[in-house]
């Protein structure tokens, strides 16, 4: 974005890194505090996997507790990871099958622990079952798809009821769906939120905001970084934050998504492709269902190829930005008429290998674990 990459240039000439606080550390928390609900206090980080990391000792240190309750994607740091340590497949579902936690110290078994999304009764199991234990309750509000009605009510309720801290990690929903994230939409204030990626535009960033009687046990921990207060990211983020407003991204996002889902499924429609375009109107998702339901992988590996080949970056999720216009709506609608056509006649043959020119798509973090 111009706006920004003009706001981060005219930085850099200033200077980033300085022995002193700088005045943009001030600038930027007091942002964040007006615009997210549960904002008081604020932390700085580089990224998002660092920013849940500073986040769940942050609750440890709160509640003098060191169990964690999961659901989600939350970075690649130790105290995720240990879910592993306990079972090999505990991440599975949440981030992908295979991975090993080598390196990751035996001392944090059964310090992180999974639970599946949209089922408060499993939540309040593992609750019961590690009643006086459990710090916090860390996952993301949502993603692909709208939560169920009720579901994070209930899961404030439960967090409360347990006295754990309750994280949000809007690393992929923050700023999508609302100038102040998702806590206002969904009308549920957690205790601590995690933020990186759209908040600075992709410049390096992230934070925690969070309720003061949490984030003050920060003070009396060791959590510090030469990179947290450089500038650079700092005027990148708050120079995002006001674009976000005064254009009124999240409308943008929904408004461009809806339109998004509603052409696409029409172009599946008339083409009889088993695609359906669904999930929320900021982060529209693909379901593929093809005549044999063992070719999942091979028709997603198709659609990504065919549309690569047409110019579009094609996964069968699409994370949506201001930047995209009418343009390259009609460029992905009418990429999305040849390749939905393929799919159809393809799923019907059966004849996969004949028309795959590469290997099966599988998860992109998948490369680290072979």
């Amino acid at each position: 974005d111009e706006v920004v990459d003009n706001a981060v240039i005219e930085q850099i000439s200033r200077g980033n890194c300085f022995a002193i606080n700088h005045e943009l550390e001030v600038e930027l928390a007091e942002e964040l505090v007006n615009l997210i609900p549960c904002a008081e206090m604020v932390r700085y980080a580089k990224c998002g996997g660092e920013a849940c990391s500073i986040a769940v000792r942050i609750a440890r240190g709160a509640t003098g507790r060191d169990r964690i309750l999961f659901c989600g994607y939350h970075g690649w740091h130790d105290w995720y990871l240990a879910a592993n340590l306990d079972a090999a497949g505990a991440l599975n579902q949440h981030l992908f099958s295979g991975i090993e936690p080598i390196g990751v110290p035996q001392a944090l078994s059964e310090t992180s622990v999974p639970f599946p999304y949209g089922d408060v009764n499993a939540l309040g199991e593992l609750l019961d079952r590690y009643k006086g234990t459990v710090a916090a309750i860390i996952m993301e509000p949502c993603r692909t798809e709208h939560p169920p009605e009720g579901y994070l009510q209930a899961v404030r309720k439960l967090a409360d009821e347990h006295d754990v801290v309750l994280i949000f990690d809007e690393v992929s929903t923050g700023f999508r769906h609302g100038v102040d994230g998702v806590q206002t939409v969904l009308g549920v204030v957690p205790d601590l939120a995690v933020f990186a990626k759209s908040i600075s535009n992709g410049y390096p960033m992230g934070c925690v905001v969070g309720k003061r009687d949490v984030m003050e046990s920060a003070s009396r921990m060791f959590i510090s970084s030469t990179y947290w207060s450089d500038t650079i990211g700092m005027r990148a983020a708050l120079t995002t934050l006001r674009e976000i407003r005064r254009r009124n991204v999240p409308q943008q996002l929904h408004q461009f998504g809806a339109r998004l889902q509603q052409e696409i499924n029409k172009v599946a429609a008339a083409t009889g492709a088993p695609v359906e375009c669904y999930g929320v109107e900021v982060h529209p998702s693909l379901r593929f269902s093809p005549a044999d339901p063992a070719d999942m992988q091979k028709i997603s590996t198709l659609y990504v190829q065919e549309m690569a080949k047409r110019g579009c970056h094609g996964y069968p999720s699409f994370y949506l930005n201001a930047a995209q216009g009418e343009a390259e709506m009609q460029q992905t609608l009418a990429a999305a008429a040849e390749v939905f056509t393929i799919l159809r006649e393809t799923s019907e043959s059966g004849d996969w290998d004949a028309k795959l020119e590469c290997e099966l798509r599988t998860d992109a973090f998948q490369r680290l674990v072979k």
